[in-house]
């Protein structure tokens, strides 16, 4: 053991595998300043220009975005001012319709009450005329029975027309003067 002590001692130390030789390190340096000029002139830049144009686009559409918002605020605003002005035009209408509504159906009312009250009217008018069509047609007929039977009561022709006439009149009017005191003494029920 002293021998390989010795040998080992004797013989040139071995170089280090973790060490690298001078030349390694010096062509690794020259190798990584040219990579790193390489980088630092065309690499990093565009890079960097890159990375600015994002930022732009970015900032862009950012600001688009804050514009388009603004404007769908305005938008939202002037939506809402035009719904309520609807809202109360709408409303101005409906209290217009409703008075117009009211007043047409007055003037309906007033038309109708008008034309009932004309044809109440002419209605009693008819039968004012028709009663005394049949008061006239009465008397006519009234007349000649009341003489065909006072001609058979007393046995003869009565056949003077202008006394024939004035002993009906006097019956008539004798007849329609106890019907006036009968209607007033008696109750009014059931006359229109």
């Amino acid at each position: 053991m002293l021998h390989a002590v010795i040998a080992a001692a004797t013989e040139e130390a071995a170089p280090n595998p973790l060490i690298p030789e001078i030349y390694d390190i010096i062509w690794s340096a020259v190798c990584f300043v040219v990579i790193l000029f390489f980088f630092w002139k065309l690499v990093l830049p565009k890079m960097q220009k890159l990375l600015d144009d994002r930022a732009e686009a970015i900032e862009g559409n950012i600001a688009k975005a804050d514009d388009a918002q603004r404007k769908a605020e305005a938008a939202l605003v002037q939506y809402t001012a035009q719904l309520a002005d609807a809202r109360a035009e709408a409303g101005q209408i409906r209290d217009q319709a409703r008075t117009d509504g009211q007043r047409i159906v007055a003037e309906h009312k007033e038309v109708a009450t008008a034309e009932a009250g004309r044809i109440a009217s002419s209605a009693k008018m008819q039968i004012e005329a028709e009663r005394q069509a049949a008061v006239v047609s009465l008397r006519s007929e009234v007349g000649t029975l009341a003489i065909d039977l006072a001609s058979g009561v007393i046995g003869e022709s009565l056949s003077d027309d202008a006394k024939a006439s004035a002993i009906v009149d006097r019956f008539l009017a004798e007849l329609e003067a106890s019907e006036v005191t009968s209607e007033a003494t008696a109750p009014t029920v059931g006359k229109i």
